[in-house]
């Protein structure tokens, strides 16, 4: 039993990428440790590297019963037999049942986001229309999060653009307000959109609330997909105003019909008999794996939305399809029917599993013939046009990665390109920034931001781009001792490109900035003893002209030869300025929110023993910090829910008297 499995690895040590026979048989015989007190219970178990890193999570019906087959190396694929290579400890969750063990995977897996798990990236939330029901004259808005707030909500929709399209033309159908209760609350005249008749102005009494009243019913009878009595009742309003020669009144029912003409025509395909559905389908070809999702809501059709999960190549697209369905509605409610390109494993348990959370029957359905098929089938052609697109932009990108090797003399194409930048004003609300791209992109989950901790640093570019690599190669070049220390052979020194960026090393450093900041880098690199990471600063040309930048690199620097310059049509340049503007737009943007948030902070945040609620009723008291701090002792006590000793440690903090 101990020997399981392990026989045959030499047969497959040279698919598992950089992991000797040893490293197998060691992950087994933790797994296999594990087993000696793992319950037969339903439940959840994770997969733990030496560093304390979650590997992978998986649920099972019985734990011992599925764990176990993970010590059968030789039945693993590629990838497991990596994981089990990896694996130095193992972590269990028992559950009641294994509906909710599923459950628990889902929502570990996306919160933790475990590397040999199918990962659903670009999992946002879609907004929602609402018509608010908490005013006497109902607002109608997008709104994105939980339906919180009373009122009827329509969606989801696949896109913002989608939303704001279709309120505007509701509003221009129905003349319902957008504002803000608060600013409703304020208008003494109507606004300009009264004046270009997309609302009757309820603010000013332009409209009674019982006509208002039926605008908002005629909103929610088309919202809630009865288009048609709604327009056929609009057709005839406007023929009676034109019988009755009130050609005004004519025109205007006129253009409230073409307003709800444009929203159907954005509405695309329509199938009779679903009312309430999403049609999820699946299309893999050359290891990836493209997903469309399109949402159907009151018999109309609201948009549809790509996406590319993170998968191993040898998932099969039913598992990738079946992680994806799980991940996609832990955060969203899911319609009572799930149109589905390929039976899922366990499909009836996800069901019951997407059922408990939504609190009503979920039906997971594979249709094979008739109008729901051909709208899986249109589903299917939407991922295989969308596969075809990113397959296409990936070959450009890989070749402008080539074209930045062949450019900066790299041995190989950089999987992982690290682009670094500071932003401040006059030293204050200081932040450093990386972000990351590779061949898929810009890789946004990998982004970093620095707060320059050094007072005397703020300021001072290069003195903040010092601060930013010690801190950042400063802790990979202490987990590459750990590792060496260790006796195995560190993934970043095999020469692998794909392994040095799953590591987290870059392949290549930009710095946005010249000489001066190139040099700051240099120097930490070389305090820290690595020479292995190629280092390029991006500065504008003269006058900052955008399109001549030149490319400064240590090599050349050292010859004192000129900087490298590229052809301003050349696509590669293009590429490196993008490059470098995501930077910069990613660093201004945690200045601005550091500073914005500095803003709103006060004098009294920093005087200890002062909550909220105590803070809140000084402020009330005084009007402001200011008051606050010039207040005498006898005045703080007079403040409601301040005793003697808060007033004192107050009163200590202003006039230095504080510890």
């Amino acid at each position: 039993m101990m020997n399981d499995g392990l026989d045959d690895v030499a047969e497959v040590s040279e698919t598992v990428e950089g992991s000797p026979v040893g490293r197998i048989a060691a992950g087994a015989e933790v797994i296999r440790t594990a087993l000696r007190t793992m319950p037969l219970a339903p439940g959840v178990y994770r997969m733990l590297d030496a560093r304390g890193d979650v590997l992978y999570v998986g649920k099972a019906r019985s734990l011992k019963r599925r764990v176990v087959s993970y010590t059968h190396v030789d039945q693993l694929s590629t990838r497991l037999r990596r994981m089990v290579a990896e694996t130095a400890s193992v972590e269990i969750v028992t559950t009641h049942t294994e509906v909710e063990a599923l459950l628990l995977e889902i929502n570990l897996i996306k919160r933790l986001r475990p590397r040999f798990n199918v990962l659903l990236r670009d999992d946002k939330s879609f907004p929602d229309i609402l018509l608010t029901g908490d005013h006497p004259f109902p607002q109608i808005t997008k709104h994105r999060g939980s339906r919180a707030r009373p009122g009827r909500y329509f969606g989801p929709f696949a896109s913002a653009g989608a939303v704001n399209r279709t309120i505007v033309a509701l509003q221009r159908a129905f003349l319902i307000r957008n504002c803000a209760d608060t600013v409703f609350a304020q208008r003494t005249r109507p606004c300009l959109q009264h004046q270009i008749k997309r609302c009757t102005a309820p603010c000013v009494g332009k409209v009674t609330a019982e006509a208002y009243a039926a605008q908002v019913a005629d909103a929610e009878a088309f919202l809630s997909g009865r288009s048609r009595a709604v327009q056929q009742a609009l057709v005839e309003r406007m023929q009676a105003a034109s019988d009755a020669l009130d050609f005004e009144s004519a025109a205007l029912y006129r253009d409230r019909i073409r307003a709800l003409t444009q929203i159907q025509a954005h509405q695309d395909i329509n199938v009779a008999g679903i009312d309430e559905a999403d049609v999820i389908a699946a299309h893999q070809a050359g290891g990836h794996t493209c997903i469309q999702v399109f949402f159907f809501r009151s018999g109309q059709n609201l948009g549809n939305h790509p996406y590319f999960p993170s998968h191993d190549r040898q998932l099969a697209a039913e598992e990738v399809l079946a992680a994806f369905v799980g991940q996609f509605y832990e955060n969203k409610e899911p319609p009572r029917l799930v149109l589905l390109s390929h039976a899922l494993p366990e499909q009836d348990l996800l069901a019951e599993a997407l059922a408990l959370r939504a609190g009503h029957k979920v039906e997971l359905a594979t249709p094979q013939r008739g109008d729901r098929r051909k709208l899986v089938e249109h589903a299917l052609t939407n991922a295989r046009e969308a596969h075809g697109r990113r397959l296409a932009e990936s070959a450009t990108q890989r070749q402008l990665l080539e074209g930045v090797a062949r450019v900066f003399g790299l041995s190989a194409m950089p999987e992982r390109i690290e682009i670094y930048d500071n932003s401040h004003i006059q030293g204050t609300n200081a932040v450093g920034a990386m972000v990351v791209a590779g061949p898929e992109g810009f890789v946004k989950g990998a982004y970093r931001k620095f707060t320059i901790r050094d007072p005397a640093a703020a300021g001072d570019d290069f003195a903040m781009m010092r601060e930013v690599f010690t801190r950042r190669f400063g802790r990979l070049a202490e987990e590459r001792a750990a590792e060496e220390a260790g006796g195995e052979p560190a993934e970043t020194t095999d020469g692998d490109a794909a392994g040095r960026a799953r590591s987290g090393w870059p392949d290549l450093v930009l710095i946005d900035g010249g000489a001066g900041q190139l040099g700051a880098a240099r120097a930490v690199m070389a305090d820290l003893g690595v020479s292995d990471v190629p280092l390029v600063a991006i500065a504008k040309g003269p006058d900052r002209d955008a399109g001549r930048e030149r490319f400064f690199t240590p090599d050349r620097m050292q010859a004192g030869l000129e900087p490298i310059s590229l052809e301003p049509c050349d696509p590669v340049l293009y590429f490196l300025q993008r490059l470098r503007d995501e930077a910069h737009r990613f660093a201004i943007g945690t200045h601005r929110a550091k500073r914005t948030k500095a803003l709103g902070q006060s004098p009294l945040d920093e005087v200890p023993g002062i909550g909220p609620r105590r803070k809140r009723a000084l402020l009330h008291h005084f009007g402001s910090a200011r008051a606050v701090a010039r207040a005498g002792l006898a005045d703080l006590e007079t403040v409601p829910g301040i005793s003697r000793t808060v007033a004192k440690l107050v009163y200590d903090f202003f006039h230095g008297n504080g510890p």
